[in-house]
């Protein structure tokens, strides 16, 4: 059985539907002040201007859903109807104001469920009485949107699930998609069913495996609502995008998702150029290859690595490597960091970077997808598979899902080819191809070439795309969230001061974020955390434990390289 193309019912935000047969629609957040009418105005005219459907405003409290409504005429004096989106922290009275206003609310199910209550296990009928809590609780929001004809994005974000449902699933991708889909479970039962679901996380394969699971999840029961992408607290620069790119980029490929957000630490309208990327290479309506449910082979919601023998550097379970082709590799133009493992020679041999006789006479053979009737006598030698083909990343995928069937062991290596990209493009293209594949465990290795795009920059890209699939560290690696009217210090300024004191710590997850909202929770995976904690006070973090409270902004940094360095983690 597979899912092909998952359809979703089309859902009314405003003028602008989602779901369906319609374009896949691009969305931003705003980082102003909320109750700054003019900076929030003059942002989101920029976003709007660079491409962006939907304008997400943060509504923490009644007031600022209240202003909600000065926003939008301000918007419209200026010639402005794109639809508003409400995002609702702690306050769901918040949520009812804004459902009056905006067309459509984001809530998170922690909003409307009890916290911090110390309980560990529920019994059947406790467990009941807890849901029932949440439809007394959400049923004034339901009621509201139902006669204002707002809709409501329910989104679970991995690291921020509630007690009960931690107890019973765990932080895992089924506890995230059961988190939301209870919460849709009593929207159909109260009759409501404008709502749009979003599973979202840092960590790119959590993120894939988990929008997956939720698709399957909602045919199971006769669901089908629209689908919000996004990777949070992806960064900035190449990194931000990368990260971005892989994992929305696969799911699209996949036929999942209606809507989608790039979240980067940097101005709101920078994150467009980069959904416009994504979606014109991946979000053609109709292109889905589809997501294997029911295949003994290979389970689209675990992360397995494929068995392969193990030759030199390549296969046998060992991390993933870098492959370049030796024409074009200039050794002084590439940063000693982030040199690849193999250079590919004229002969069709892999030669060791470090110019050493050890694994040079591995042979490889480079495959077309189109030709499997060469696998009848190839022997074990690395596979480099590259494809023509209409769809060539899932062409690939399939082809080496024939090799898993026919039990071959043979090492896999990726290799793309890139023409006619500006350096974005790159980055966005050659991420989501790659991590396609990487996500599952099916490839050994990547090999890029790419017109008009640096050897330097090539290399970085490939190790960077390792990192953000997770399946080789090579550098520090940082997750920030891309500020909003929350935040109470300048986020990109002080991502980059860390960056600049911190780049050393290789294997290391340093999380930056603007508020306690999206702190503890979807910093999860980060080893410290820098968290607002109020104007001017930073709380740092130990993993997912407060270590230093309430510390001033200007000592903060220093205060977090301290505490780095007395767990003996600091590298010089």
């Amino acid at each position: 059985m597979a899912l092909f193309n998952f359809k979703s019912r089309v859902v009314n935000i405003g003028d602008v539907p989602m779901g369906g047969d319609n374009p896949i629609r691009i969305q931003s957040m705003t980082s102003t002040k909320t109750m700054d009418t003019e900076a929030t105005v003059a942002q989101s005219i920029r976003m709007i201007k660079a491409g962006c459907e939907y304008v997400r405003i943060t509504a923490p409290g009644i007031r600022e859903a209240e202003h909600l409504a000065v926003i939008k005429n301000e918007l419209k004096k200026n010639g402005y109807s794109t639809p508003l989106i409400a995002d609702i922290h702690f306050q769901p009275k918040a949520a009812e104001v804004a459902a009056r206003i905006i067309e459509k609310v984001r809530i998170n199910p922690g909003n409307y469920t009890d916290r911090n209550k110390g309980k560990v296990e529920y019994s059947e009928s406790e467990y009941a009485a807890e849901v029932d809590k949440i439809r007394k609780r959400i049923r004034p929001l339901i009621n509201v949107c139902k006669e204002y004809g707002t809709a409501i994005r329910i989104g679970s974000n991995h690291g921020s699930l509630s007690g009960r449902i931690l107890n019973r699933y765990g932080d895992t991708p089924l506890g995230m998609v059961e988190s939301a889909l209870e919460f849709v479970r009593i929207c159909e039962d109260l009759d409501f069913h404008n709502i749009v679901l979003s599973m979202k996380a840092s960590n790119v394969k959590i993120m894939v495996q988990t929008n997956r699971l939720l698709v399957q999840k909602m045919m199971e029961e006769g669901m089908n609502y629209p689908i919000h992408l996004g990777v949070t607290e992806a960064g900035d620069a190449e990194d931000g995008r990368i990260k971005s790119a892989s994992g929305i980029g696969p799911l699209l490929m996949d036929g999942i998702g209606d809507t989608i957000r790039v979240s980067l630490t940097e101005e709101p309208e920078n994150e467009i150029p980069v959904a416009k990327t994504i979606v014109s290479s991946y979000g053609i309506r109709g292109s889905g290859y589809g997501v294997h449910v029911k295949d003994p082979l290979f389970n689209p919601f675990q992360y397995n690595r494929r068995i392969t023998s193990k030759q030199g550097l390549v296969g046998g379970g060992q991390q993933p490597v870098v492959i370049l082709n030796e024409e074009n590799f200039d050794h002084k133009k590439v940063n000693e960091s982030f040199l690849p493992d193999y250079l590919f020679t004229s002969k069709r041999k892999l030669k060791r970077i470090d110019g050493s006789a050890t694994d040079q006479d591995i042979k490889v053979y480079n495959v077309n997808t189109e030709d499997k009737s060469l696998l009848e006598n190839i022997d074990d030698s690395i596979l480099v598979l590259e494809s023509e083909q209409e769809q060539p990343i899932q062409k690939t995928k399939e082809f080496i899902l024939d090799l898993i069937r026919q039990e071959k062991l043979n090492p896999i290596i990726l290799k793309r080819k890139y023409t006619n990209l500006s350096k974005e493009e790159f980055l966005v293209k050659s991420a989501a191809d790659c991590s396609y594949l990487l996500v599952d465990g099916l490839i050994d290795g990547i090999w890029i070439e790419a017109e008009n795009i640096d050897c330097n920059t090539i290399g970085e890209t490939a190790f960077g795309i390792l990192q953000a699939t997770g399946d080789r560290i090579s550098k520090t690696e940082y997750i920030a969230c891309p500020s909003c009217g929350r935040t109470l210090f300048n986020i990109q300024e002080t991502l980059q001061k860390i960056k600049s004191k911190t780049s050393n710590l290789k294997g290391l997850k340093i999380a930056v974020m603007g508020c306690i909202v999206n702190g503890p929770g979807e910093m999860a995976d980060a080893d410290y955390g820098y968290v607002g904690a109020g104007l001017g006070k930073i709380t740092l973090y130990r993993r997912n434990q407060p270590v230093k409270k309430n510390i001033n902004e200007s000592e903060a940094v220093d205060e977090m390289i301290k505490l780095i360095k007395a767990d003996g983690k600091w590298i010089n």
